[in-house]
């Protein structure tokens, strides 16, 4: 999530601070925990037309984002007004070239997706929450049941986990299968990177610099099938 405010605005001091607290040789990643959610619309026609993506942030990068937006209301338990309209599109300023940390796929190629639509921003229970829509920028049917998708940040400076049943709108006979991340390879693969990062002499910082991109060996998966046409 690095390119947005919310993954850019704080980077310099998460990392400091998580080398600074991290034991031994220890590399902090990832520095950002977000609970993912997704809803699947289909159009009149049945065609997959937008995916509307939540995210819940960790309660410490929400603090700390909070307090680097001067949002200080947000300490006494509820924004005012003021800081809640101020808080809107807080991680929607996205440079070219961002993908949204969304990835969609059909028949293995990749599906492209507009920027950020109708977003919303709030701040519930001690946590930053944000939606945002993104519309196919042409849709597809998925009927044959090879479409798929992830949420991930390629270099694992965000943590993604899909944290509820994603729901599917417009249709009732497709299905969104989530399947989660194979966790112990995936680290088994950033440790064996790491250790040959290490071997040819880097140390954390340069490392974290040039962080192997292993995000999507950490992401859980949603696979859509629906019936095929009669």
């Amino acid at each position: 999530m690095q390119p947005i405010t919310a993954g850019r605005v704080l980077r310099a001091g998460a990392v400091a601070l998580a080398l600074a607290l991290a034991p031994g040789p220890a590399l902090a990643h990832p520095h950002i925990w977000v609970d993912a959610g997704l809803e699947i619309f289909f159009d009149e026609d049945g065609k997959l037309a937008a995916l509307r993506i939540t995210w819940v942030y960790d309660e410490f990068f929400s603090m700390l984002l909070l307090s680097d937006l001067e949002l200080e209301s947000a300490f006494d338990d509820a924004l005012t007004p003021e800081d809640h309209a101020a808080l809107q599109g807080f991680d929607m300023n996205w440079i070219d070239g961002y993908h949204g940390d969304v990835h969609l796929r059909a028949g293995g190629a990749p599906v492209a997706l507009t920027g950020p639509l109708e977003w919303t921003s709030d701040y519930v229970d001690g946590q930053l929450i944000s939606t945002h829509l993104r519309a196919l920028e042409e849709r597809i049917p998925a009927d044959g049941g090879d479409v798929a998708i992830a949420v991930y940040d390629p270099t694992y400076y965000t943590e993604y986990r899909i944290a509820a049943q994603p729901q599917v709108r417009g249709r009732d006979d497709c299905t969104a299968e989530l399947v989660a991340a194979d966790w112990e390879a995936a680290d088994a693969t950033l440790q064996a990177k790491l250790d040959e990062m290490r071997a040819q002499g880097m140390d954390l910082l340069d490392i974290e610099e040039d962080f192997p991109e292993v995000g999507a060996l950490f992401a859980d998966e949603v696979r859509i099938a629906c019936a095929a046409p009669s």
